[in-house]
């Protein structure tokens, strides 16, 4: 029994979402005649009460282009140190857009309102990039799987339209936050400009995410994915995995959640545990004592055959998923409290 918990990208499709996309109706989407992706796009607009979606085969090309849309070159982009858009997408924003990202020291990839207005530079200083956005991820990776207080993102919407400025989610993981808070699709529809939603983080699917927003942005992002090589044909296959974990694989990402507090609660009892982060969603960040080696942890765990991910100094991370069963799940809490 392999349990790997290096991502929520892991998964394979279930039997229910192979059938869904064996019988999916396709068409030439380059064309904008795939049917399958179509009521994809449809279904997220509406689902956020916003004017168009767009299919992309990844996040970071959703993210990157949601940049492009909002930017012109030698302009900046407010983001947190802990960003996927700086530290996670290959250096896309300078090389794609032409931007810079001015870096905010949040709290487990959040920050706040004030913070965004002190970021933003004069806009009559002709020395320093032009601020034209800011971009919030939620839930936060690097802050393992933390959701944003909705109150502040609305602080920071009022900051934005002071400003003029672009606002856009990177909403990779907004589907753990929606489902670990009270808030609802339409009500980030209202905030944000532009929301870039993932369905292969912990939706199950192979591959996918939407960029999904305003029209006055989105007309020009079909040419936007277009220049990034992102035009695809019958891609209703994939469309239709999609449409399937909108309908089965949302309400039990709270399974996931319940099961990321199981082992952070068997970790802060583990005598070479220095910390465990809070966690709220499916994301579990722990930090090993200064005199435990990170990589033979996690080579003691790989010779079980459980696998996770270090992510340097010391700290290491595990994420539930769809295919980490009750079973699993009980082996590995087996296993760490053997350690």
């Amino acid at each position: 029994m392999i349990i790997d918990l290096r991502s929520d990208t892991v998964t394979k499709p279930t039997k229910g979402m192979l059938d869904a996309m064996l019988s999916a109706k396709v068409g030439d989407d380059v064309y904008k005649e795939d049917p399958t992706v179509n009521a994809l796009e449809n279904r997220l607009a509406d689902m956020f009460g916003m004017d168009q979606a767009l299919f992309f085969p990844t996040g970071s090309m959703a993210n990157q282009a949601a940049l492009k849309l909002h930017t012109n070159p030698g302009e900046q982009v407010i983001c947190d140190k802990y960003a996927h858009i700086y530290n996670y997408e290959g250096g896309g924003a300078s090389f794609n857009s032409g931007i810079s990202c001015k870096l905010i020291d949040g709290d487990r990839g959040m920050f706040t309102a004030s913070q965004v207005e002190a970021s933003i530079n004069p806009p009559d200083f002709y020395h320093s990039p032009l601020t034209a956005l800011v971009e919030v991820e939620n839930t936060t990776n690097k802050g393992g799987g933390a959701c944003w207080d909705f109150e502040e993102l609305k602080r920071i919407q009022t900051v934005c339209r002071k400003h003029n400025l672009g606002y856009h989610l990177d909403g990779a993981r907004l589907w753990n936050a929606l489902v670990n808070t009270n808030e609802t699709a339409k009500e980030y529809g209202q905030l944000f400009d532009t929301v870039s939603v993932c369905l292969s983080k912990g939706l199950g699917c192979p591959i996918g995410s939407v960029l999904i927003g305003k029209s006055e942005l989105m007309k020009n992002a079909l040419r936007v994915r277009k220049i990034l090589g992102g035009g695809m044909r019958q891609v209703g296959y994939l469309a239709a995995a999609g449409l399937y974990a909108l309908d089965y694989h949302i309400d039990r990402l709270s399974d996931d959640h319940k099961k990321a507090k199981d082992i952070g609660a068997v970790l802060q009892d583990m005598s070479i545990i220095k910390k465990v982060e809070p966690i709220e969603t499916n994301i579990v960040i722990f930090e090993l004592e200064s005199h435990i080696d990170e990589n033979e942890f996690v080579a003691q765990l790989a010779s079980k055959d459980i696998h996770i991910i270090s992510m340097g100094s010391n700290k290491l991370r595990m994420v539930t998923h769809l295919d980490y069963t009750d079973q699993m799940h009980n082996r590995l809490l087996e296993i760490l409290n053997e350690f």
